[in-house]
């Protein structure tokens, strides 16, 4: 049984007591870093007051009073001035004078469909004054017409267009645009089967493509609208389960936002439709997930949730790189206790927030990083290592199994200056040595194997170690191993497991170019990877030359 309501309700009422708690600034407001956030926290607090089912931890006509209050005060920030170019939208950040913030793009793609969903769901319990400024709102939204555009690269950004285009279209009696919006919902389902996902492991802003599509289908009448948003939002969901793992989304990302990298913690529509881990106290992204709900197909529910056995989930996907499509290929493994795995080819992302590999485990507590990985520092990196993303080019890799090996071919200019390579390790209990670290997180053990004459600091972080590299050619082998694997290999704890791994030290290369060879302690499988020049690299596997075959969109 999939007790997704029980869920579902328990983050309407955490959030709800959070924003009653919360002291509203001198607007009237509780922040002025995102609009976005007041709608989302006085929806709950609104939807708690109603809820007649559970006691809040609050006086309901109070609470409904100040939820009606912020709400109140978020409409009323929308530009509607019919002539001005922002008509129809909302001002983003706030500061330091709400009512003086210029209007922004991005509020109301998703606010705008949210708002509806929102005025049509609770629209009896509303004041009449408050239900007032909702119709106005949507009315400007609609007359505004954001999502006025055509589907180009089928983006997050086009995905809350086309649901807009459905859900205003049908709301307004809008043919020519409800229209519209069927043809993109059609198109954007066949790219989607057709090329896979280019934003792969994009978050926030892959739960941006569901909330907007499941709140279409929340307002849809029309069965054809109803069935292709249906099969849109189970293609979604099971990509989703192929690189889930107990809410840790998996393998390469595109991009992500700082509180996702190196802890998975945008995890409340995973934590709805899965229920596999506990609800975290802090909610970096409260949107909708505690109101807007598709169930994932039963396939990919079970594939998520029972990983008895270890998978490879091998993708191939089509990403428009400088106007020209480019196929990539995603490749993860993942057990009952670990996963890893990453892209092979290196791309260009959006504010170069791409984490190209890593371990993930499964999303722990207590602010506590559940990945590991290692990069050369980019455009956009934050030398205070508090923000541990923004990669350079500069990486080769072999993925295969539990093990991950990887160069970094730095160019003279940048090993001349003094570059350095950045890893994160998980908090959990670590053995330092001179080339190599081994470290008990959880349920896993890790190994990690630096080429020779690598120095290295540790510096400590929120919720994991930094490891900071120096050296001239720097390649590492990192192997994970459960502790129940290890146990059946008589292993019962880290000292052990170090010993064990320090005679599987790797071969490494470094004068007159770049390489690794290694053999797996748990596959024995022998690899090998050698940096070629040019941003190419050889890639073999017990004496194969690895292939992209068979890898399926």
């Amino acid at each position: 049984m999939n007790d997704y309501h029980g869920r579902m309700n328990r983050i309407v009422r955490n959030v709800a007591e959070q924003a009653w708690r919360l002291p509203l600034q001198s607007s009237g407001l509780w922040f002025h870093g995102d609009v976005r956030d007041n709608f989302y926290y006085a929806s709950y607090l609104f939807a708690a007051s109603l809820d007649l089912e559970h006691d809040p931890q609050f006086n309901r006509q109070e609470g409904k009073r100040l939820a009606e209050e912020v709400l109140g005060r978020v409409l009323r920030l929308q530009d509607r001035d019919a002539k001005s170019p922002m008509y129809g939208h909302w001002p983003l950040n706030l500061e330091p004078k709400p009512e003086a913030a210029s209007p922004h793009v991005l509020p109301v793609e998703l606010m705008g469909s949210l708002m509806f969903f929102f005025h049509h769901k609770f629209e009896s319990g509303m004041n009449e004054g408050l239900a007032r400024e909702f119709e106005a709102a949507l009315e400007h939204i609609y007359r505004g017409g954001f999502f006025r555009k055509p589907l180009t690269v089928c983006n997050h950004h086009e995905a809350k267009y086309t649901a807009a285009k459905l859900i205003f279209g049908q709301r307004f009696g809008d043919k020519e645009l409800l229209e519209d919006g069927k043809q993109s919902l059609r198109d954007t389902l066949t790219l989607l089967r057709r090329e896979g996902m280019a934003e792969y492991g994009c978050l926030p802003w892959f739960w941006h493509w569901t909330q907007a599509f499941t709140c279409a289908l929340e307002l849809a009448e029309e069965p054809e609208v109803k069935q292709k948003l249906h099969e849109l939002l189970d293609e979604l969901w099971s990509l989703r389960a192929s690189y889930y793992l107990k809410g840790a989304w998996v393998g390469a990302h595109s991009r992500g936002w700082p509180h996702d990298a190196p802890r998975d913690a945008n995890v409340l529509h995973d934590y709805v439709q899965f229920g596999d881990f506990s609800l975290p106290e802090e909610m970096p992204r409260t949107e909708y997930a505690g109101f807007l709900f598709h169930e994932a197909p039963e396939a990919a529910r079970h594939l998520a949730l029972h990983r008895s056995e270890p998978a490879e989930v091998r993708k191939v996907l089509m990403k428009s790189v400088d106007g020209e499509l480019r196929k990539l290929h995603s490749y993860a493994y993942v057990t009952e206790d670990f996963a890893a795995g990453g892209l092979w080819e290196r791309v260009r992302e959006f504010d170069n927030e791409q984490l190209r590999w890593m371990f993930s485990l499964p999303v722990r507590l207590g602010g506590k990083a559940n990945q590991l990985y290692f990069f050369h520092p980019g455009e956009g990196y934050d030398p205070s290592g508090s923000d541990p993303r923004h990669q350079s080019e500069w990486m080769e890799v072999l993925y295969h199994k539990n093990v991950v090996l990887a160069l970094y071919p730095l160019p003279e200019l940048a090993v001349a200056s003094g570059e350095e390579i950045v890893g994160v390790l998980p908090e959990g209990e670590w053995l330092y040595e001179a080339e190599a670290l081994y470290g008990k997180v959880d349920e896993v053990y890790f190994a990690i194997h630096l080429s020779p004459g690598t120095a290295y600091d540790i510096r400590a972080q929120s919720g994991y170690q930094q490891i900071v590299c120096r050296g001239d050619g720097i390649a590492l082998a990192v192997e994970a191993v459960s502790i129940r694997e290890a146990e059946n290999r008589g292993i019962g704890q880290l000292a052990a497991f170090a010993r064990q791994m320090s005679g599987q030290r790797p071969e490494f290369k470094t004068d007159g170019g770049l390489e690794v060879a290694y053999t797996g302690w748990t596959t024995e499988d022998r690899l090998f990877l050698k940096h070629r020049g040019s941003g190419s690299s050889a890639r073999m596997i017990n004496g194969a030359e690895c292939t992209f075959e068979p890898y399926s969109v």
